[in-house]
């Protein structure tokens, strides 16, 4: 059987799957078929692809040979025709591209979204969300570094003392952790908010101080996410939320609802009473932002505050991200793989029927099939 690796389109960094991945795709007696060009931006040269066992060829080819073909971005309406009967792996985003998975649905295409993988302890190493929000929530620290205009850490020159940095993070998920990680790195004093009490424990022994508001709606079963709050609660965190936001010179907010627009935590009257120079980096901004004013891959200015809308944050470090995709795209190759190297279906396995979203020309996914309508 033969997998194919397909091109990204031109603004995506990374790669599904790199040269060294290649070993372990032999080792499940599969081959790797590679667009040429697929890996450049992550570093990864069409030699090192054939130097790992790989075949190059064009796209028409890739599309033509593979049975299961893989990229991060879903394919391009030119592409629907070609890959008629075959099994997509990607990251869909199935609840925004419902109409998408419709037509390839018509296209009698397999579909798997990583994006709807259950996010239990067994998914764990195949979990994309967890593995790219680790990277986007490193590099919302450094990225707010860049643009405040003050140092991180605390200094005693002979000029005067400078006070640390005061970084508020909205969310201890996968994003929020690494983030209170690097900014405790750099030297700021760190407060976080999380509607889950369970979290507390790990923000504390990061060196970060947890803001508690009672009556939260229980989120233990939502798999990382933000779930939706009552109006007293909602009122209640956005009091202690002003509070934190008035004293703090960086803000990164991380919450979202699956299938839903993110629920806005900064509000106008909070942001007119941030400080000149403060930094918010937003990492819900692909899904509406946590701000009223957050506009997707764009920076705003308002107040004297910067509001970073980036959902691309991952792509700014191609290799380690593709590094890290592609190990989880392989670990969930094992559970569609037999170990002839065959393509084996078994939706009898809780992860396999969580992550497809079409199948036998049909849509699978009851939220995504209401989506369309």
């Amino acid at each position: 059987m033969i997998i194919g690796l397909l091109k990204e389109p031109a603004f995506e960094t990374r790669t599904s799957l790199l040269p060294e991945h290649v070993a372990m795709l032999k080792k499940m007696n599969v081959e790797l078929m590679v667009e040429s060009g697929a890996g450049e931006k992550a570093f990864a040269t069409d030699e090192k692809y054939r130097e790992a066992g790989a075949t190059v060829d064009n796209r028409q080819q890739v599309l033509q040979k593979a049975t299961i073909l893989v990229s991060i971005n879903p394919l391009t309406a030119e592409d629907e025709n070609a890959c008629s009967e075959k099994v997509l792996i990607g990251f869909f985003q199935a609840f925004t591209n419902a109409k998408l998975i419709d037509q390839l649905a018509k296209k009698n295409c397999t579909v798997f979204s990583m994006d709807m993988l259950p996010r239990t302890t067994r998914a764990q190493s195949m979990d994309v969300l967890s593995s790219q929000a680790n990277i986007a929530g490193y590099k919302a620290v450094l990225l707010a570094a860049n643009l405040y205009p003050k140092y991180f850490p605390m200094f005693m020159t002979a000029a005067g003392s400078i006070p640390p940095a005061k970084v508020l993070i909205l969310g201890a998920g996968v994003a929020g952790l690494q983030a209170i990680a690097t900014a405790k790195r750099l030297g700021a004093v760190i407060e976080v908010f999380d509607t889950r009490p369970a979290v507390k424990e790990e923000v504390m022994s990061l060196g970060a101080k947890f803001v508690e508001v009672e009556g939260a709606a229980d989120a233990s079963k939502a798999g990382g996410y933000a779930v939706e709050q009552s109006e007293e609660f909602i009122q209640k965190q956005k009091a202690k939320i002003a509070e934190s936001v008035a004293k703090a010179d960086i803000v990164i907010t991380t919450a979202q609802i699956p299938g839903k627009k993110a629920p806005i935590l900064i509000t106008k009257e909070m942001i007119a009473q941030m400080k000149n120079g403060s930094v918010i980096i937003d990492l819900a901004a692909v899904s509406g932002g946590n701000t009223d004013y957050t506009k997707n891959d764009e920076t705003v200015f308002v107040d004297g505050v910067s509001i970073v809308g980036n959902s691309k944050l991952p792509g700014s470090m191609p290799s380690d991200a593709s590094k890290l995709y592609g190990k989880n795209i392989l670990n969930f190759l094992q559970l569609i793989v037999s170990k002839e190297g065959e393509l084996n279906l078994n939706f009898e396995d809780d992860l396999v029927v969580g992550t497809c979203v079409a199948h036998k020309g049909e849509i699978t996914n009851e939220r995504v099939k209401q989506s369309v309508g």
